[in-house]
């Protein structure tokens, strides 16, 4: 089993790289944990610092309530790297993530603490709004059959009643914090983003991928790969591929 070096509540380091010359922040999906991202964090040590964001009510956090406001906790994450350390910091998230990453990093900019990059995946842009979003208002069964038709959790998951009953107050809350979640208008990040999404994504078409590029000020690259949402799960290859060429890896 692997162990995490804990950083406080919020971050988890899987593979510790003290002496790389970038930390790379990792923000999970719906439903998702810090342990998602081991596989990156053994994949980019020790040329990165991988650190890995623990939301509340879930793993070693499963007895916290979890927050369903995504402003709350990318107030909580910034506050999180605001650690002292000061080598330069890149954002990677995936579907919550994501919106999630880009909130962060507007916080961090603003403190004068900005990332180097914003990598965006498996999320259309703040902008490409969709009417009748409403899965956190849902049937549990109902919240459950959304979350495995995207494929990106275990199916013996959804066999465990005891586990599934743990899990459920998490989802939810994650569901409800990006349904919820309006963007202001005219907030812009600074730094440089990457998008990647899969080309069969029932949560962003590529043109709502590409979108992001009216949410920065600097450059917008777009990466389409084969897959839905979790497209990553296949192309974790190409897509660590990717942020290690931004990130000079």
């Amino acid at each position: 089993m692997t162990s995490a070096v804990d950083t406080g509540v919020w971050i988890r380091r899987y593979r510790p790289a003290p002496d790389a010359g970038v930390r790379l922040l990792c923000l999970p999906h719906a439903g998702g944990a810090a342990s998602y991202y081991v596989p990156v964090a053994a994949a980019l040590a020790p040329a990165a610092d991988v650190l890995a964001v623990q939301y509340p009510g879930r793993q070693d956090r499963r007895s916290e309530e979890p927050l369903g406001d995504l402003r709350e906790l990318a107030d909580r994450v910034a506050d999180a790297v605001g650690d002292g350390d000061e080598r330069p910091l890149a954002v990677f998230g995936h579907s919550m993530g994501a919106l999630l990453g880009y909130e962060v990093a507007l916080r961090l900019e603003e403190a004068g603490r900005g990332p180097v990059r914003l990598f965006v995946s498996g999320r259309r842009a703040p902008s490409a709004v969709r009417p009748s979003e409403d899965m956190h208002k849902r049937t549990d069964g109902a919240l459950l059959d959304g979350v495995r038709r995207l494929s990106g959790t275990d199916a013996q998951v959804f066999e465990d009643e005891e586990l599934v009953r743990m899990v459920l107050p998490a989802i939810r809350a994650d569901y409800r914090a990006v349904e919820t979640y309006e963007p202001r208008p005219g907030d812009r990040v600074r730094c440089p983003v990457t998008v990647l999404t899969g080309d069969d994504d029932p949560m962003a078409t590529v043109e709502e991928a590409h979108a992001w590029s009216a949410h920065t000020e600097g450059p917008t690259d777009l990466h389409v790969f084969p897959g839905g949402h979790f497209y990553l799960n296949d192309r974790a290859a190409d897509v660590l591929t990717v942020v290690r060429a931004h990130l000079g890896l």
